[in-house]
């Protein structure tokens, strides 16, 4: 794989451990991915005035998409810390964390590092020692009870315009990658770039392959895939709405910001790169809190975490 890294030259420099965690993930993706269909279906996404995109049985082509606040609103390993909880993987005082942190997600629509990684560090000491087949079981049950009702049907369209169009569709993701896989394979996606931590005879050692799949991560998990599957990255499409994943959306030549955090928005105004917004209302749109649905859970995160601190008191 390394010696196909010049045919993709990086924008932006990476560390070894970012290499390492996308070299892991697209080889866990490539393991668990769907087969793609072989028709050639008109495409239903196409800008007016502009050449039909995606273009029907580009097989060289694909599409990737962020997870969090791009396919679904909030952060997926928060909707799975709240999972876990409630089939008592962990205390009150860590469920107390979880919502802050989401609550805190939701409001500011961006991905604070800090707060990431102490939800990746939390996540993996209470899988240690877990099966990984046990937690992909629970997996599934977590995305129908939080998840499902979260999903941008905006951004679901997208994907499945390119899916129409005969091209695979990946889910590029900090999340586990087992989690990942289980929301694509739900949303019928091809499958899922994530995180990667590491079992031994399928049992999780709490640490991880690389690093968290974040920022320039998430780049070279892409290039990697790319590699693999054959793709033209000046063919392929990526979606986010973060700012951190400029390198990912720099690399292929249709990059999309959805629900774009400030700083995305303007490096995408800059650039010229498409936008799509599908939060509703004046603060939404000011501070990414998804309406209607993500302000009642935001409220309810919040209340959560206040009566948890109140009884510990």
């Amino acid at each position: 794989m390394a010696a196909l890294g010049w045919l993709t030259p990086r924008r932006r420099p990476a560390t070894a451990r970012s290499v390492l965690a996308g070299e892991a993930a697209a080889e866990a993706a490539r393991k668990s991915a769907l087969p793609s269909a072989a028709e050639e279906l008109p495409t239903a996404l196409e800008e007016a005035g502009d050449t039909p995109f995606p273009v029907a049985g580009d097989t060289r082509a694909a599409a990737f998409f962020d997870l969090d606040n791009t396919v679904m609103q909030g952060a997926a390993i928060f909707h799975f810390g709240r999972g876990l909880y409630k089939r008592k993987f962990f205390q009150r005082r860590e469920l107390t964390r979880f919502a802050w942190q989401q609550a805190w997600f939701r409001l500011a629509g961006v991905e604070d590092p800090e707060h990431m990684q102490d939800a990746r560090d939390s996540a993996l000491s209470i899988v240690k020692g877990h099966r990984v087949s046990e937690l992909m079981s629970i997996g599934e049950e977590i995305y129908d009870e939080y998840m499902a009702d979260r999903i941008w049907p905006g951004t679901r369209a997208l994907a499945q315009a390119h899916l129409d169009a005969g091209q695979k569709v990946w889910l590029v993701t900090a999340a586990p990658v087992e989690t990942a896989t289980i929301i694509a394979r739900r949303l019928g996606l091809t499958g899922a770039l994530g995180t990667v931590a590491e079992s031994v005879d399928g049992v999780y050692t709490g640490r991880l392959v690389g690093e968290p799949l974040h920022g320039p991560a998430k780049a070279e998990a892409v290039r990697a895939l790319a590699a693999a599957e054959g793709l033209d990255l000046e063919r392929c499409a990526a979606y986010s709405d973060s700012h951190n994943d400029i390198p990912m959306l720099s690399l292929v030549g249709h990059p999309y910001a959805i629900n774009p955090d400030s700083k995305l928005r303007k490096h995408a105004r800059s650039l010229d790169w498409r936008l799509r917004d599908y939060r509703t209302g004046r603060k939404a749109a000011k501070v990414g809190i998804p309406a209607a649905a993500g302000v009642g859970a935001l409220a309810g995160g919040t209340a959560a975490a206040v009566a948890l601190h109140r009884r510990r008191r």
